[in-house]
């Protein structure tokens, strides 16, 4: 069975195409920048797994489409979706430009609906899967400077929960985990020390697209780190 994974290229995204690979699933990497996935296609490869990279702006409906049909075409319709595709800026709320705030909320959200949207449609009719976004604990804590980013893993939270009530009786559940400070390079800057890995992350994620009960349906998972 297949999974997509979306910012597949660097940090958490990466980790987690490494893991399901490593649970024997192919993987079809999508993210905005080709040679970095063929970083990771390669890595995969090397360990005896199969991926396939995928440019795409997941923050654009054609484009996403396009993905979609590529990867049923290769791959079937995937087991698992995973959107952890996602941008951070810094920046008060006065001094905010409405780009930045656009271009937050339309990676960091509007691109986890519109993946789910067109994978839902395959994974409903194979009655199995696991849609799941990498949101975070700022999706239910407040930080100044990150209006944007909070608002947008907020609004993860809601859609996965929305989401698990039109998926109830499909065979497919929806999921989010809210990791705190990771070790990668969205979190240089903020201030605050790494307190876990991508590959601890990307083990509940793991944990969460393959073992989880359907009785999860719907769970928002928070990583604060040991």
């Amino acid at each position: 069975m297949s999974a997509v994974v979306t910012g597949a290229g660097q940090g958490i995204g990466r980790a987690i195409a490494l893991a399901f690979s490593a649970r024997g699933s192919p993987v079809a990497l999508l993210g905005r920048h080709l040679d970095p996935l063929r970083e990771v296609e390669n890595e995969i490869a090397k360990r005896g797994g199969r991926a396939i990279s995928i440019t795409c702006d997941v923050s654009k409906s054609h484009d996403v489409d396009v993905a979609r049909d590529a990867v049923l075409g290769k791959l079937g319709a995937p087991r698992v979706v995973v959107s952890n595709a996602g941008v951070a800026h810094r920046v008060d709320l006065i001094s905010m430009s409405e780009e930045i705030w656009d271009e937050t909320l339309d990676v960091n959200l509007k691109a986890a609906f519109l993946i789910a949207r067109a994978f839902l449609p395959s994974m409903i009719q194979a009655k199995n899967g696991r849609i799941v976004s990498i949101s975070s604990i700022s999706g239910t804590l407040g930080t100044k400077r990150m209006t944007a980013y909070c608002a947008s893993k907020w609004g993860l939270i809601g859609l996965t929960k929305a989401l698990a009530e039109e998926t109830r009786g499909t065979g497919v559940q929806a999921m989010c985990v809210m990791p705190g400070s990771v070790d990668t390079p969205m979190l240089e800057g903020s201030g605050f020390s790494p307190e876990m890995t991508p590959e601890d992350v990307a083990s509940l994620v793991a944990y969460a697209a393959f073992d989880a009960p359907p009785a999860m349906n719907g769970s928002a998972i928070e990583m604060f780190g040991p």
